[in-house]
C-alpha cells in the first residue's frame, strides 16, 4: 500500500509471476522455498514478474510502508514483529515484512551476452558469503551491470540475507550460475568480452587495463583469490591502486570501485 499523504501514483505489486523461458546448466542451489525479509527486498520481489510468490506475513505497519498496492486478492497473514522474528534468522531486521517465494528461474548466459555490450559483466569465482554476494549485486545494479556470474557449486543460494543485502538487487540484475566456469570464461571471450581478472600481485592497475569495448570483471574470493585455471582464462590481469599500507580490500568493496572505474572510463 502507498504511504499515506504520498502523492506519487501507487504502483501495482504483482502476485503470481510467469517464469521467463529458459534456464540451463545444473540449476539453482535453491529448489525448495525462499524465505525473504525486509522492506527493500520484500518490496522488489513482489513487483518482480519473475517471481512466483507463496505468502506474505507482515506487520499492519509493514504494509503500510511498501511503496505499492497488493493485489486484492492477495493473502497476507498478519501477525506481531515478535512472530515475524521466529520466521527469520536470529535478531534479522525483517521490518515487519516477510515473503515466502520460489527461487527465480535460471537465466541463460547466452541472453546476457546477446544484451548490451556497453554493460559490464561481474564474474565471482568461489565468493561464498551471502553478504558479499549481495552487496556485489547492489552494486552491479548501481553501475548497471548485464548480469553477475557464478558456479553454481561455489556460490551461495538465494536466501533472506543475501536478499537483504542487495537491497532489492536480486530481484534487477540477472544471476547466471554455470556448471563450469572456465568454459563459461570462454563463452564470454567469444562474445567479444575483454576479461579482466582483479588481483593484488598485477602489474598492470586497472585504469591501463580497460579497454574501450565490452568488459568483464572477474573476482576470486577473500584469502585465496581468483583460482590459477579462471586467472589463466583471462585476457589481463589488474589490480587497484590502493595504499601498500592495506594488503587488500573486501571484494564487494572491490567490486563496486571496477565497476565505478568501468562506468567512467
Amino acid at each position: 500500500m502507498a504511504k499515506q499523504g504520498d502523492e506519487r501514483p501507487a504502483r501495482a505489486l504483482r502476485g503470481r509471476a510467469g517464469r521467463m523461458r529458459g534456464g540451463r546448466g545444473s540449476g539453482r542451489a535453491s529448489t525448495g522455498a525462499v524465505r525473504l525479509w525486509g522492506r527493500h527486498a520484500v518490496e522488489a520481489a513482489l513487483m518482480n514478474p519473475e517471481r512466483n510468490h507463496r505468502k506474505l506475513w507482515a506487520t499492519r505497519e509493514g504494509i503500510a510502508s511498501l511503496d505499492g498496492e497488493l493485489p486484492a486478492d492477495f493473502t497476507v497473514e498478519y501477525a506481531q514483529g515478535a512472530d515475524l522474528g521466529r520466521l527469520v534468522a536470529r535478531d534479522a531486521p525483517h521490518q515487519g515484512l516477510v515473503l515466502e517465494c520460489d527461487p527465480l528461474p535460471d537465466v541463460w548466459l547466452e541472453d546476457v551476452l546477446d544484451g548490451d555490450p556497453a554493460r559490464p559483466l561481474v564474474i565471482l569465482d568461489q565468493v561464498t558469503d551471502p553478504h558479499n554476494v549481495g552487496a556485489i549485486l547492489r552494486s552491479a545494479a548501481a553501475f548497471n551491470a548485464c548480469a553477475i556470474l557464478t558456479q553454481d557449486r561455489h556460490a551461495p543460494p538465494e536466501s533472506g540475507v543475501l536478499a537483504k543485502s542487495a537491497s532489492g538487487a536480486l530481484e534487477i540484475v540477472p544471476w547466471v550460475r554455470v556448471v563450469n566456469l572456465a568454459r563459461a570464461l570462454d563463452e564470454v571471450a567469444e562474445a567479444g568480452y575483454w576479461r579482466i581478472g582483479l588481483a593484488g600481485e598485477a602489474k598492470l592497475n586497472l585504469a591501463e587495463a580497460l579497454p574501450a569495448g565490452p568488459v568483464a570483471l572477474v573476482l576470486g574470493a577473500e584469502g585465496e583469490g581468483m583460482r590459477q585455471n579462471v586467472a589463466q582464462h583471462c585476457d589481463a590481469l589488474a589490480r587497484l591502486p590502493i595504499d601498500p599500507a592495506m594488503e587488500s580490500l573486501n571484494v564487494s568493496n572491490a567490486a563496486a570501485i571496477a565497476l565505478y572505474a568501468v562506468a567512467t572510463r
